[in-house]
């Protein structure tokens, strides 16, 4: 992967895969339910990550990141579900999985950042 990103991009991107992987998931009630959720959590990242880049103080800013990573947590357990219902066929979640966890470390080590900076203003 290209070194040089816009962190918005990859979350749009990682939101368009969590929509397009949902759509594939069965058409019964636990398909339907997990293909809701999927795609609630797995976009929510994205916008709360607009949210954040226009929060009103680093504790703002720092709040909207912390929901981001529930959000992408929450994404990556019904992941793991999907994955543990063997209802793809192909090699498509283990790559979403590994994309899931790579934004949940950047959004950490991006809290941790604010928080340290936030302490370096007092």
């Amino acid at each position: 992967m290209n070194r040089y990103y816009d962190l918005s991009d990859r979350l749009i991107d990682f939101a368009v895969a969590m929509i397009k992987l949902a759509e594939r998931l069965p058409r019964n009630l636990a398909g339907t339910h997990l293909a809701n959720q999927l795609t609630r959590s797995g976009s929510s990242p994205a916008l709360l990550y607009g949210e954040a880049q226009s929060a009103e103080s680093r504790s703002d800013f720092i709040h909207k990141m912390k929901i981001g990573v529930k959000e992408l947590r929450e994404t990556g357990n019904c992941l793991k579900i999907i994955n543990k219902l063997n209802w793809l066929e192909d090699n498509t979640i283990n790559a979403i999985q590994r994309e899931c966890n790579e934004l949940i470390s950047i959004f950490v080590k991006s809290i941790a950042t604010a928080q340290k900076n936030k302490e370096t203003e007092k």
